[in-house]
């Protein structure tokens, strides 16, 4: 039941609303700077419920990091930039070790790119590039299996920055 409110509250549908639920469970993601929707101070934070809540897609790449084509399953990020209202032109991704890459906004739709929560239908550990992992569908598009994406598929994230 918590999901579905969340829902009500998150999709664009409900532009005009400035605060986000918040979390109820243990924080997974922060998205900081230019977002309008927030929760906590200036950021929008979110848990695994509020994450799924926005809407998960999944396809079957092949990827440099794992022998076999994995599934992954996670929430398009032009949908979660969306659902806080970011404006801007680029977006940092942190991991847990301070790794960071930045990644141009206008090309998160187009290229399909997604927060991972699960790989091969299992939610994705810390020791395993989780809790969240950048990734585009690689084999969908030759342009995508290439360094430049690869060294935007930032795992272990845990904040975003819009600017």
């Amino acid at each position: 039941m918590a999901a579905l409110a969340a829902l009500a509250v998150i999709l664009p549908a409900n532009a005009a609303e400035d605060v986000l639920p918040a979390p109820e469970s243990e924080i997974i993601l922060v998205i900081e700077g230019n977002i309008k929707r927030k929760n906590v101070d200036e950021t929008a934070q979110f848990d695994r419920a509020m994450l799924e809540s926005i809407g998960t897609t999944s396809f079957l790449t092949s990827t440099p990091w794992y022998d076999n084509p994995v599934e992954f399953e996670g929430v398009p990020l032009d949908r979660l930039l969306d659902a806080v209202g970011a404006t801007g032109s680029e977006m940092t991704a942190v991991a847990l070790n301070d790794y960071q890459a930045t990644l141009p906004l206008s090309d998160l739709g187009e290229d399909g790119a997604v927060l991972a929560l699960k790989r091969d239908g299992k939610y994705m550990e810390i020791r395993d590039k989780g809790p969240l992992f950048i990734v585009y569908p690689y084999d969908s598009d030759s342009r995508l299996a290439a360094e430049k994406y690869y060294a935007r598929s930032v795992w272990q994230i845990s904040r975003l920055v819009v600017r």
